[in-house]
């Protein structure tokens, strides 16, 4: 495949090279659309207090609705702080897998795990790993995208998202106020769109 597109249809990934995404972990995640459409909805000030939130769209009350659905298809998977703001969503996802959780480790011993392996090595390089952050973004931006398409037929998200592994509490508390605050300072956010 890569002869015949000569990487014209590869993207790089972003991610942590060394780091295994299933790990447990704090993780800053930022989802954006595609071409920072603003598809969630419009930031309102509020005239007596000059607080501005988010008012959402349908489709904005669907990435918020599914979002917080998230631990209930991913077990091992806590919420924190998230916003959803005009183009983009921010939030913190916490992974803590059991140490108890059962896994499907192979013996080795037998033959067809050779031929399963040769035959899904190219696919495991590419596809995300069960219960990694990616297989996470990957079924939101699924489901927000089919019922989204609903009503927008145009809706799409970029193809990557942005992370960032939260390493101890003041960044943690930091990251939080970020998000919190993230509808107040909309007007000079990197993802501002008119």
């Amino acid at each position: 495949m890569e002869k015949k597109f000569q990487n014209k249809y590869r993207t790089e990934s972003i991610r942590l090279i060394n780091w295994d995404y299933r790990s447990n972990a704090d993780y800053f995640v930022t989802i954006c659309t595609k071409d920072k459409k603003c598809f969630f909805g419009e930031i309102e000030m509020h005239a007596n207090t000059k607080q501005k939130t988010m008012k959402l769209s349908k489709i904005g009350k669907f990435a918020h609705e599914f979002w917080m659905e998230i631990p209930d298809h991913f077990p091992f998977v806590k919420l924190d702080a998230f916003v959803v703001m005009p183009n983009h969503i921010h939030g913190i996802i916490t992974i803590n897998h059991d140490r108890n959780v059962a896994c499907n480790i192979s013996t080795g011993n037998n033959i067809s795990d050779n031929i399963l392996n040769e035959k899904n090595d190219q696919m495991a390089k590419i596809s995300p790993k069960k219960g990694s952050l990616s297989s996470v973004i990957r079924s939101y931006k699924s489901v927000v995208t089919k019922h989204a398409r609903q009503i927008d037929a145009k809706f799409s998200w970029q193809s990557l998202y942005h992370d960032h592994i939260i390493r101890n509490p003041f960044a943690l508390h930091r990251i939080r106020n970020y998000i919190n605050n993230n509808p107040d300072n909309w007007d000079v956010d990197s993802q501002y769109q008119v």
